[in-house]
């Protein structure tokens, strides 16, 4: 458990530097340089590698049984969720839902963790992806008193929201596979 718990604070901590330790992050800057950026990059990687093991190594156990059908309900979450992320890939103009919601990744791994936390009702679980949903949570908080009020970006062409529902269910079917592949089926069964 400690290395999962690790892992989630090192996220948190690598995520907030620039805004909570400003005078630590510009000191890190003035030290490395351009390397500062890899340092940050290496302790966000760092944290999932913590994350992962730490997720793997704790002894299962059980805290709620989620029904059959949530797995349903999950799935159409992780549609949303992928949707989601990609509504910011674009710079400037964003596609319909990108013009809705100032943190569509944030938003996204909101209702990833939701989605997660609905179909795995063990202790684990239950840290790992409420820690994270609290992250995303505070993060949107802490963005938005530090960037004042939001202007929503210019629309898309439709063209964009055709290519993002094609990318969407293409990387939901990718990561249903990966998932069929690793032993946990995503459809249940």
């Amino acid at each position: 458990m400690a290395l999962l718990i690790a892992g989630l604070a090192l996220w948190v901590a690598a995520h907030w530097l620039k805004r909570l330790a400003p005078g630590l992050r510009s000191s890190l800057q003035d030290k490395l340089g351009d390397a500062s950026q890899g340092v940050v990059a290496l302790a966000l990687v760092g944290s999932i590698v913590l994350m992962v093991f730490g997720y793997r190594a704790v002894e299962f156990i059980p805290v709620w049984q989620p029904p059959s059908f949530i797995t349903g309900i999950n799935n159409l979450l992780m549609l949303l969720a992928f949707y989601t992320f990609g509504a910011s890939a674009r710079k400037s103009d964003k596609v319909w839902l990108g013009t809705k919601l100032r943190h569509p990744q944030l938003t996204a791994l909101k209702i990833w963790a939701v989605a997660h936390l609905l179909v795995n009702g063990d202790l684990a679980s239950i840290i790992l992806f409420v820690g994270l949903l609290a992250w995303a949570v505070a993060s949107v908080i802490i963005i938005n008193r530090a960037e004042g009020v939001w202007v929503a970006p210019a629309r898309a062409p439709a063209k964009s929201e055709i290519i993002l529902v094609v990318i969407t269910l293409v990387v939901f079917s990718a990561v249903a596979g990966i998932h069929t592949w690793l032993g946990v089926s995503p459809f249940g069964g």
